[in-house]
């Protein structure tokens, strides 16, 4: 199974993932992983990538797709792959067909979590950190005592990244880019499962697993949330 993982920041991919690769196995290909592991190996494509970086400058999509390349040729031939938050741009899943392809596989499911903008502004935009990592949210999972860590007792940590502002950036990149590629997999082969992730953490696996299920030929894909 080759499966992509989309929807926007805050959706909570990132906790449906980890609970996918303790159940089932998978391997994740996520391209902020791939680009801090590449910078910190030195290899001739972390330099190219650092590079970029350095500079304040988004890694050209040829350098990411060689980076999964690579990712890819380590892995078992029949590794089952989830691709997390990847690929961002439309050049991107064309390239990675091609990349797979060369291999003798391809893109099996899409899975896409779809949560509305005010609830990734409540999600991100509430997060709070302590220096020493433990992650708060003041809506939902607030401290003892305002602005301050339970543990230690330090000030907490409001991230230019969780910032409104920042969000509703990233949120009109992820529509300019991503939405594109969800129409590019609708027209293709694999099916496309967009869920609902305004359901709990349990409810939207159990959603996420009847997904990535095979299903026989000549079924359809069930519906999970009303749509497609």
């Amino acid at each position: 199974m080759i499966a992509v993982f989309l929807g926007p920041p805050g959706a909570g991919k990132g906790t449906q993932s980890a609970k996918l690769i303790r159940d089932l196995g998978f391997r994740k290909i996520a391209t902020g992983d791939l680009l801090r592991a590449a910078r910190q190996a030195g290899t001739e494509l972390g330099d190219a990538a650092r590079r970029y970086m350095d500079a304040g400058e988004l890694v050209p999509d040829e350098v990411i797709v060689a980076l999964v390349e690579e990712t890819l040729g380590g892995f078992p031939a029949d590794a089952p792959i989830l691709f997390d938050g990847f690929p961002r741009t439309l050049p991107q899943a064309r390239a990675l067909d091609d990349a797979l392809a060369r291999t003798g596989r391809a893109v099996e499911r899409v899975v896409v979590l779809d949560v509305p903008e005010q609830v990734v502004l409540r999600r991100i935009g509430g997060r709070r950190i302590s220096p020493n990592g433990r992650v708060y949210n003041i809506h939902d999972d607030p401290p003892r005592v305002d602005g301050v860590c339970d543990e230690t007792g330090e000030p907490l940590i409001h991230r230019k990244d969780d910032r409104p502002q920042t969000i509703l950036r990233r949120l009109r990149v992820y529509e300019a880019q991503t939405e594109p590629i969800i129409a590019y997999y609708e027209e293709g082969a694999p099916p496309v499962a967009r869920l609902d992730g305004m359901q709990g953490i349990e409810e939207t696996y159990r959603s996420v697993r009847a997904a990535l299920r095979r299903m026989p030929a000549g079924e359809t894909e069930p519906r999970c949330n009303g749509t497609k």
